[in-house]
């Protein structure tokens, strides 16, 4: 079974006891499921983007963007067309600035409704809003006929070009912040670096940051809150492939906390991680960082 990933920005957005929920049409893969409104990213679109033109094309409203709420993986295996997709998802809170509530026409929903909170568990819902929404998780049934007969499978990836969803951690502990330093043949070579790093087919975005991290640093954290999510398009990154890639890349970063830290290891063979380091914050005025770990410093708690 062929594997590919998408990654998929959302909003939730409340209005009292009543939640935003569009339903699926005949042109998506699981006809008449409910979810929030959003969608995939276009190659080199941001997420915050992506989610203010999925809600203009879906219900017709404009929306502010408050916040990141939450990131996580959905895996559909579609046995009549040989695939497996893997959607990172990532959820933000929104509200609405304007516009009225309309449903899309000839797209891959075909109705936009408030939901009372109370007529939730009357709806077929797309897995991740259920839980969400924190009612009973019902798993889609990936063998059931679609009703406009077999699936259309997507078009052949193209081979200079690649999206990729990675998750990555401001560590720290009582020894101050953990960072990383790039191995030579990786992009952003020399600097050092957040944890964290590209998550596997099939799993959560959280425990994959936890595995790099005790990967690249042998210390074992506990994910306290999403901090930020962020995306960056390198037209030609020269990686371990060989030859420029058009490679864009969405972050997720997450506050982490070590408790018990000990002398960090590099225990991944032959990796992008060189090094692993704790440092004060007055070593790391001294650092050249990556861009992620730039931003994230300011927001080490005291």
């Amino acid at each position: 079974m062929e594997q590919r990933r998408r990654i998929g920005a959302y909003g939730l957005c409340r209005d009292g006891d009543r939640v935003l929920l569009a339903r699926s049409s005949d042109k998506s893969d699981f006809p008449g499921v409910w979810q929030i409104p959003g969608g995939g990213l276009e190659h080199g679109e941001s997420p915050e983007h992506a989610l203010v033109r999925e809600y203009r094309e879906e219900t017709g409203l404009e929306i502010a963007i408050r916040r990141p709420l939450t990131a996580l993986a959905s895996v559909r295996e579609l046995w009549d067309i040989d695939l497996a997709w893997h959607f990172d998802l990532i959820v933000y809170e929104v509200e609405v600035r304007s516009g009225t509530l309309r449903r899309e026409v000839a797209g891959t929903s075909d109705d936009v409704a408030w939901v009372p909170e109370r007529d939730l568990p009357d709806l077929r819902l797309m897995p991740f809003t259920a839980e969400l929404l924190g009612q009973p998780v019902v798993p889609l049934d990936f063998a059931a006929p679609h009703p406009l007969g077999r699936r259309q499978p997507p078009p052949p990836r193209k081979k200079d070009q690649g999206q990729r969803f990675a998750s990555y951690g401001l560590v720290t502990s009582p020894r101050g912040v953990l960072l990383t330093l790039i191995s030579q043949g990786f992009p952003g070579a020399g600097k050092w670096h957040l944890p964290g790093g590209g998550t596997d087919f099939g799993e959560q975005p959280a425990a994959g940051l936890l595995r790099e991290l005790a990967e690249e640093s042998a210390q074992v954290g506990e994910v306290v809150e999403l901090l930020a999510v962020s995306d960056h398009r390198n037209p030609r990154a020269l990686g371990p492939e060989g030859y420029p890639m058009d490679w864009h890349a969405v972050r997720v970063i997450y506050r982490v906390t070590v408790t018990a830290p000990t002398e960090p290891r590099v225990t991944e063979v032959s990796g992008s991680t060189a090094d692993a380091r704790w440092f004060t914050r007055d070593e790391v005025r001294g650092l050249t960082l990556t861009d992620v770990a730039a931003a994230a410093i300011p927001a080490w708690a005291p």
